[in-house]
């Protein structure tokens, strides 16, 4: 150790951003400076553990993983990590693992670098350029509060659970006992089935049924569950979206506790779970529409309290979700049951989960190939209408490229849409490119999923196998490009309503969009939302590991400065856009804007030139 040590000094100077420190700090940086040697495959540090210091790699290289265990980035020497988790509480968002024989790491503490960041501006952007915004606190029971929370913090532990077998006067009298409104019902270890006392009230008693019956006649069978580290998000948009009250927590399919609305009652606020509880109640379009005027609010709230870009996205989603579902039962209810079977799909913002404050709809209908135009499709094109025109009256706009089911084209059977994509991939015109882009996003709303299931596998083999194909789509996908102008400033919009601004959606966010199906398709990637695929491609390899870590981190601070710019207009009674003046932002954080754009063009220049982008 003391021989690494004595090299410190010539390894740190000539490393960058280390040589742009002057003597002083260059001199306090080494006083305080230590070191630690790892054999390969030995953990540094893991997700949620507090990060000490900023690490520099002397020898050896180290791979930093995603929470699922995959590798999101190598580091090799002369590079450093750590500074992310330094600029945003300590706490460590990804795990690093030695990945070669030995690695010796020179660590600088917290208190030091912070010291040097800030007294030296260039050290600080260099290691700062993607730092997240610091997060608030979020409010207890606002959906930012339920993003963030594993299950095993709220669930109750150690549930009440009987055998197979047992009779119900049993099992009610152990929820009598307990003060309990419902009991697990068990095979050996194994969850199989939900006994509450609504299911007691209308299936035994209400019914006049004998008590000494045994559960599996009354019960729930294989009730929903989910597993201790699922987020409490996620668990209570599924309690809303399927009107349940009790949800088992399971590992290995054995119970493990149990989630019911007192658990997460105590968190109600302005949340889109609740809201979704409001939109299942509502039976007409205007009050369906007066539920979802209040998407401005959670959006609101979901910034300021810090929550990422990519969540907001998914959260502020569920609730386009959820009314094209109600307006699809209503719509069944207005005119029956559907003659053939169907599915929903939306596409576009909806169909990727990244809608924000502003959002048109895109969507389409894939039909069972027994339907027949003349017979079948009266009720399509009424269902059709009936659910685009209550999504319009809600605030989702009609697609200005009629890219709805309402288009006859948009709504047609399985065979037919099986023509649609393999003419788009063996004749890509410029019109089957956007077309295909469009609909390479789709994802199923409501209805039959295995309508959908075989033709997207069978589309992304052939669009990964084409290399025409994928070279119209690439070219396709560099038509947005990133606003830098000479020197790398900003090229703001010229004339017009948005005259000297930044289009945030159309040369920030889409132009990674575009990168992110691109490298999907040439990997036959299923996923559809953009930083999913890009985590994807940078496993499947068919971006570099650095590349997609750096377009991840592009990505989510352009989204960032997106959502906080729809946020402050819609505090001051303004209606959202994606229109920002540059001259609003910090300079500090023109300058990281300026880099994330920066990354975005080296990628479509590797793109352009065939290679993929480290």
């Amino acid at each position: 150790m003391q021989d690494a040590l004595a090299g410190a000094p010539d390894f740190i100077r000539s490393h960058h951003p280390f040589d742009l420190l002057s003597q002083e700090d260059a001199d306090q940086l080494l006083g305080s400076i230590g070191v630690e040697s790892y054999a390969k495959d030995a953990i540094i540090y893991g997700v949620g553990q507090d990060v000490d210091a900023l690490r520099i790699i002397a020898k050896g290289e180290v791979e930093l993983l995603s929470p699922d265990g995959d590798v999101v980035s190598e580091v090799r020497a002369g590079s450093s990590f750590g500074s992310r988790a330094l600029f945003n509480d300590q706490i460590a968002s990804q795990s690093a693992r030695a990945s070669a024989d030995k690695v010796v790491i020179y660590t600088v503490p917290a208190n030091i670098f912070h010291t040097l960041a800030k007294s030296n501006r260039a050290f600080k952007a260099f290691f700062g350029r993607f730092s997240p915004v610091k997060r608030q606190e979020a409010a207890p029971g606002s959906d930012a509060s339920l993003v963030g929370i594993k299950l095993n913090e709220l669930m109750t532990p150690n549930p009440i659970s009987v055998p197979l077998g047992t009779r119900v006067q049993d099992a009610a009298g152990i929820m009598a006992e307990k003060h309990i409104s419902c009991v697990l019902v068990v095979d050996g270890e194994r969850l199989v089935g939900l006994l509450t006392t609504g299911d007691i009230t209308s299936r035994v008693v209400s019914q006049a049924r004998d008590p000494g019956i045994q559960v599996d006649e009354v019960m729930t069978k294989d009730p929903m569950s989910f597993a201790p580290d699922a987020s409490g998000f996620d668990a209570m948009l599924a309690m809303s979206s399927k009107g349940i009250g009790h949800l088992p927590i399971t590992e290995n399919d054995r119970p493990v506790g149990i989630i019911t609305r007192t658990n997460l009652v105590r968190r109600q606020q302005v949340s889109a779970v609740y809201m979704i509880g409001d939109i299942r109640r509502q039976s007409d379009t205007a009050e369906l529409a007066k539920v979802i005027n209040e998407l401005p609010n959670l959006l609101v709230q979901l910034v300021g309290s810090g929550v990422p870009p990519h969540e907001i996205g998914r959260v502020i989603t569920s609730l386009a979700d959820a009314l094209t579902v109600r307006l699809l039962e209503l719509g069944k209810a207005e005119f029956g049951p559907a003659p053939v079977p169907y599915l929903w799909l939306a596409c576009g913002s909806q169909g990727r989960r990244e809608q924000t404050g502003v959002s048109d709809q895109d969507n389409c209908l894939i039909l069972h190939d027994d339907f027949d135009p003349e017979v079948h499709d009266g009720y399509f094109k009424e269902l059709a209408k009936f659910v685009s025109d209550g999504l319009d009256e809600a605030g989702y706009f009609y697609c200005p490229g009629d890219m709805m089911a309402t288009n006859d084209r948009w709504r047609q059977p399985v065979k037919v849409w099986k023509r649609y994509f393999e003419g788009w991939v063996h004749k890509p015109d410029p019109m089957a490119q956007m077309l295909a882009s469009v609909m390479f996003d789709l994802r199923p709303i409501a209805g039959d999923e295995g309508l959908f299931e075989g033709l997207q596998e069978n589309t992304l083999e052939l669009a990964s196998k084409n290399s025409i194909f994928r070279a119209h789509m690439a070219a396709n996908s560099l038509k947005h490009t990133p606003p830098l102008g000479l020197f790398r400033g900003f090229a703001l919009i010229r004339s017009g309503e948005h005259k000297d601004t930044l289009d945030l959606k159309h040369n920030g966010v889409v132009p990674i969009t575009d990168l992110a199906r691109m490298y999907a398709l040439e990997g036959a990637i299923p996923q559809v939302n953009t930083r999913a695929r890009l985590e994807a491609a940078s496993e499947a390899g068919t971006v570099s590991k650095s590349g997609g870590s750096d377009l991840i981190d592009a990505y989510d601070l352009i989204s960032t400065i997106r959502l906080r710019h729809q946020a402050g207009q819609i505090r001051h009674g303004e209606k959202p856009d994606n229109f920002l003046a540059p001259s609003s932002l910090t300079a500090f954080e023109r300058n990281h804007l300026k880099d994330a754009f920066g990354v975005i063009k080296s990628m479509q220049s590797a793109l352009g030139h065939g290679r993929s982008a480290g």
